[in-house]
């Protein structure tokens, strides 16, 4: 009898271990899983506070002359676009009179959620430079950059096709600009004319750059030495 209630605690001891066990080994992988998740939600948000606060670089601006001409201050620049990829467009040179330089262009900023979600179509915002011009000079006398109304050439494909929905957005910038039920349909927050300006100096490089959800900036440094030289050898420095 006493060996049989002795092998009955045994056996209850033992199955009590194992829940013990089991339970441990259940809580453990649970907490395990909960950290993981947490992890991973934590990088995720970090991921969309990047995508909602970075921008990139969407232009280089340099001077390549300055001199004064019958009295007037004329400023050279060479004005180069970048594409997505990071490839730089063609480079254009300009002539403006003045020293303080304006930049224009239509900004289009998409709803916040798409630059979280990093949509592929609308998850940063883009601009079109429309002109540039010098502070002794009107806007409208300022030289043209990209035609308004048309799909800027750094939006383009490789082979020079464009989506439909970009085109409607150039297309249709100024009714984006109006109506708030048309800018909800194609997700923009808003649509609207920027500019920058400046007052631009030779034997520095300005950085135009794009904000993931938001406008224009502009940033300032010397021109490095290599490049600074290579204008010099070309005689085309100020």
């Amino acid at each position: 009898m006493l060996r049989s209630v002795l092998k009955i605690i045994f056996l209850i001891a033992i199955v009590s271990v194992v829940a013990i066990l089991t339970t441990d080994y259940r809580s453990s992988h649970s907490l395990a899983n909960d950290l993981r998740r947490e992890r991973e939600r934590t990088e995720e948000l970090k991921q969309i506070v990047q995508r909602l606060t970075s921008e990139r670089r969407v232009a280089d601006v340099l001077v390549t002359d300055q001199r004064t001409i019958a009295g007037q201050l004329h400023t050279s620049i060479v004005f180069v676009e970048y594409a997505g990829d990071g490839s730089a467009l063609p480079a254009r040179r300009f002539t403006l009179v003045g020293k303080m330089i304006h930049l224009d262009a239509m900004v289009i900023k998409f709803d916040g959620q798409f630059v979280a979600d990093n949509d592929a179509l609308r998850g940063h915002s883009i601009a079109l430079f429309t002109r540039v011009y010098g502070d002794a000079q009107s806007p409208g006398s300022g030289s043209p950059i990209d035609p308004p109304g048309a799909v800027p050439v750094v939006y383009r494909k490789p082979d020079k096709t464009v989506d439909e929905f970009e085109r409607q957005l150039w297309a249709g910038f100024w009714r984006l600009a109006e109506d708030a039920d048309y800018r909800t349909s194609m997700g923009v927050r808003v649509a609207q004319g920027e500019g920058v300006w400046r007052p631009f100096e030779p034997g520095r490089l300005y950085t135009i750059t794009l904000e993931n959800n938001g406008g224009l900036n502009i940033l300032s440094e010397p021109l490095k030495g290599v490049y600074e030289e290579a204008l010099k050898s070309r005689g085309t420095a100020g």
